[in-house]
């Protein structure tokens, strides 16, 4: 199964089905167009089916690649998967969970 990528309003984005390791080298492609400089890119990913740490690794590159852009990307929505993940790793404060 694919992910998908769904255009919700002006960069506004909601992700839909698996982010895994067969998944995320393709949403990553996919998503290059968003990160314009001074942007401001929202990103729901209450559709994620199934995340594993390529998922959260993607979430991170954005943030990356959002910086070098001088742009902002929220994460809203995180799926317990994610949320199991990002407790483990401490990452809380990187991403701005908030909940």
């Amino acid at each position: 199964m694919n992910a998908n990528i769904v255009t919700i309003a002006e960069n506004r984005f909601a992700l839909q089905g698996p982010l895994t390791f067969d998944t995320v080298p393709d949403v990553l492609g996919d998503s290059r167009s968003w990160l314009k400089k001074g942007a401001e890119v929202t990103i729901d990913l209450k559709q994620v089916s199934k995340a594993d740490s390529a998922g959260l690794a993607l979430l991170i590159e954005w943030l990356h690649l959002a910086r070098l852009s001088d742009c902002k990307v929220h994460f809203i929505n995180f799926p317990s998967q994610f949320k199991s993940l990002i407790d483990v790793t401490g990452l809380q404060q990187a991403l701005a969970i908030t909940e």
